[in-house]
């Protein structure tokens, strides 16, 4: 499986609801893949990212913990496979001179490896059929006659027939307009 180096570039919450979608970053090209997350995970990351102290552990501080103690190293996180509209990742573990992964909801990987500071990783395949390039969201009046089927309202397939328009509805309702900005 090839995989894809990210980074964090945001965290965002939807203008039409509360819904958060965190945004990684290829680090070699101007793609980006919004996953959708719970509200706690999002906090959970934002909370590591901007150095916030917390009195008690949260559940990820938790996990760290109990890895550390038993021994455990995480090497990376993979966001892996994407069926049905559901983003799936696994964290990659050294244990007592064994490999383990360990299956994981994408949220739950990245906030573990900003604590961690390990690398996050999506398959090159779920960026090829979930990533979006700016540039490409910029329409013309040429470019919404060609694309009409987005606006027909019937759902668009995905490269393994998933369907993707309420991916793609909802990306609609995000504030894109600065991404890539350097903060």
């Amino acid at each position: 499986m090839e995989l894809v180096r990210v980074d964090i570039d945001s965290i965002r919450v939807s203008l039409m609801s509360q819904d958060r979608v965190v945004v990684l970053k290829d680090r070699e090209s101007e793609r980006y893949l919004p996953i959708w997350i719970g509200p706690f995970e999002a906090e959970a990351i934002r909370v590591e990212l901007q150095g916030m102290e917390v009195t008690r552990p949260l559940t990820h501080d938790l996990l760290k913990a109990v890895i550390s103690q038993l021994g455990g190293e995480v090497e990376h996180v993979v966001v892996n496979d994407l069926r049905n509209d559901i983003f799936y990742a696994t964290l990659k573990i050294h244990v007592n001179g064994r490999v383990v992964e360990i299956d994981s909801r994408p949220s739950d990987a990245i906030a573990l490896a900003v604590r961690l500071k390990v690398p996050i990783y999506v398959a090159e395949s779920v960026m090829q059929r979930a990533a979006i390039e700016p540039e490409e969201e910029i329409e013309t009046e040429a470019d919404v006659e060609e694309d009409l089927s987005l606006e027909s309202g019937e759902p668009e397939e995905g490269a393994e027939g998933e369907d993707l328009g309420i991916f793609k509805d909802f990306l609609d309702t995000l504030d894109l307009d600065d991404l890539g900005d350097d903060e």
